[in-house]
Parts: C-alpha cells; structure tokens; sequence
C-alpha cells in the first residue's frame, strides 16, 4: 500500500514544474492522468530521442496515463467531466485566465467537484502587475534577487546548472501545499484553489542575506554573501590540474581541520583580520596539487571539503546507489528503459512501490474519456 493510491490526479501541465510536482504524487501511488494536446506536449520532442518519445519526457513521466485533447473545442469541458468528478487533484500550468476561457477555471470546476484540489503553477501568480508577464527559470532567479547574490558587477558568470524556479518554486512547493490542502479536505470536506508562482520562492533562497540586510543596513552584493563568496570558509578553489575543489567549512571545528590539514599559515587562520590575504594563501595551496590528492587527502577529515564531481561520476558514486536514488526506470513503448528522475522521497514510501513503469504514449489511454460519470442516482 502506498499513501496515495486512492487519489485521482488530473495533470493539464507541460514541460517541468507541473510534471515532476505530479511525478512526486505518482510515485506515491495517484493515478496520474495527463491531458496533451494533440501530438502530445512539447517535451516528447526535446532530445535526445528516446524510443518513441524522448529521454526528458520519459524521465519525467513514468507510470502515468496519456490522453489528448484540443482544451479549445467547445465540448471538451464536457467531455473532461466525468474525470473531474471523480479526481481529487487538478494541477494546470496555463497563464492565469486561460483555464477560465476554457472552461476549465477553479470556480466551474469547483461547482462540479467541491472536494477538488485545483492547484495553478505559474510564473508569477494569478494576481499581481505581473501576473500575465512570461518567463522561465533564469527570469524568475533574476527578477527575486536570487540570481543577484552570486553576480559581481562587470564579471559574466556562467549560467546557473539548477532549474531553481521550476523545481524548487514550482514543482516541490505545488507537491507540499496539495498534501496540506489534502489534509485540510480531511477536516472541512471541500477542496481549495492553491495559487503556486515560481518567483515568490525566490526570496526564500536569500534568507540569510535579506536577515543580514534588514539588521544591518548592508544588503550584500554578488561575491560578497557568507555563502556567496564573502568568506574564504565557503567556496570554490581551483585545482593543480584545472578542476575545483568546494571547501564548506563555516563552523570553526571544521574550519580548524582545514587549516591545519592544508598548514595554512598561523597568522591567517582568523580570516575575520583579512579574508582577502586568507583566501589567497588557500588558492596557492590548493593549486599546488591536483583534485585526487585532495580527494583523498582531505575527504576523508571530515572538515567539509568535496572534489566536485561530474554527473557521471556523481550517478556512479556508492552512496547513491545505496540509497536506491537510481533503482527507478522509466521504461519507453519500445522497451527502452532509462533511470527516473531521482526524487528525495523517504526510503519507507519506496518499500511497495514498483520500480518498473511504463512512460505513456501520447493519447495512449484515450478510452479514459469515455468514462461514463457517477451522478450518484
């Protein structure tokens, strides 16, 4: 048994946000039905090509179920009706208004289904100057000041590798607050309209920057953070060989191990004297060997410092494996299987899950519209 496979989940969303929130309660069990439009969503055709569909696609979406629908014909809120009075949870991903023009908006749905969960992912709410306004991650970082904290004026940096927005403010916030709107039907019987914008996250991620500013008056610029670059305890060094070593030592035991692990010299170990001289004496020391020394010279002393890996080298490390993050597959139409996206679900919600499932073609379970509805008479 796992905890939610009595729910019913309609998935109108594209791409990340709303697919990994609905893959959080898919491999807790819902039945996840999907509504693409016709030819399936953009995903499928984003490469690499995997069997039939592609390979993001199918690490997003195992063991959900496909059907395909112009949202614009006009029957096709009726025809959606008999899943909507059975679901439990509606997740959409539309720019606020759209469901409404369609026919498909909280309030219509709501008289149908009072128990629904609705919950709208979008870029910057469904209120607000800038409700309507389009964008993605990088806009989303880069408008709540996020994106800010590791910039120094005048120096491009390189684009940020995590999807910030689109996972951690919208995919996981949709999952947290659809459980906690769950939680509530349970008490008051009546479902909600949960209002998910990717960039009211944001700010959460400057929390101890926007701490530091509010007290002090100094809010910190790009480089200048505790942890983004203001203190030689916290940050990136380069290698002898051209790779980087990340050194976390912020708490002063591990700070002490560090320093006496690289014989940094006695005088620059109170980096709050001179954190400029500190950080340069530990990028000439850490230049001076190659990313394996470090990796078994200093990993193992417990003081916080981390080779940084490649993905590859990452997927291949024991603990992973360990901790059954790869031991789900998405397996394609063809018979091609691939490794699901890896999501922290606690190990006790994996014991009866299958880690086998199969990823939907699109339109492949159309004969689910033809569900005919329980009226209760």
């Amino acid at each position: 048994m796992l905890p939610l496979d009595d729910l019913l989940v309609l998935d109108f969303s594209t791409l990340l946000p709303g697919p990994l929130a609905s893959l959080f309660l898919a491999e807790a069990g819902a039945e996840i039905i999907r509504i693409e439009r016709p030819g399936g969503e953009d995903l499928r055709r984003f490469p690499p090509r995997f069997g039939e569909t592609s390979a993001p696609f199918a690490a997003l979406n195992r063991g959900k179920k496909s059907i395909e629908m112009d949202l614009k014909s006009s029957d096709s809120a009726e025809l959606l009706r008999p899943l909507v009075e059975r679901a439990d949870i509606l997740i959409e991903q539309f720019r606020p208004g759209v469901m409404e023009r369609l026919g498909l908006g909280f309030e219509a749905l709501h008289m149908i289904n009072p128990r629904l969960v609705y919950c709208s992912i979008s870029g910057y709410g469904q209120t607000g100057p800038r409700s309507q306004d389009a964008g993605h991650d990088i806009n989303y970082q880069a408008i709540g000041g996020l994106l800010g904290q590791s910039l120094k004026r005048g120096e491009p940096p390189p684009l940020p590798p995590t999807l910030v927005a689109d996972i951690a403010g919208g995919a996981m916030p949709a999952a947290l607050n659809i459980l906690l709107a769950l939680r509530q039907r349970e008490r008051t019987g009546r479902g909600c309209h949960l209002d998910i914008a990717m960039s009211d996250a944001m700010p959460t991620f400057t929390w101890y920057s926007l701490a530091q500013g509010q007290v002090t008056g100094n809010w910190p610029e790009g480089g200048e953070g505790l942890l983004t670059g203001g203190s030689p305890r916290y940050g990136l060094y380069a290698t002898g060989d051209g790779w980087f070593l990340a050194v976390g030592a912020l708490e002063q035991k591990f700070w002490e191990v560090f320093c006496e692990a690289i014989s940094l010299d006695p005088a620059l170990r109170d980096d709050r004297m001179n954190p400029e001289a500190t950080r340069s004496a530990i990028v000439s020391i850490i230049a001076s060997e190659p990313a394996s020394y470090w990796r078994s010279y200093l990993e193992p002393r417990d003081c916080c410092c981390t080779v940084v890996r490649s993905l590859e080298e990452a997927l291949a490390d024991p603990h992973l494996t360990a901790r059954g993050q790869l031991d789900n597959q998405a397996e394609e139409p063809g018979g091609r299987r691939l490794v699901s996206t890896p999501l922290p679900l606690a190990p006790v919600f994996r014991e009866h899950a299958p880690a086998l499932l199969r990823v939907p073609s699109s339109g492949g379970d159309q004969e689910l519209l033809q569900t005919e509805p329980d009226r209760g008479d």
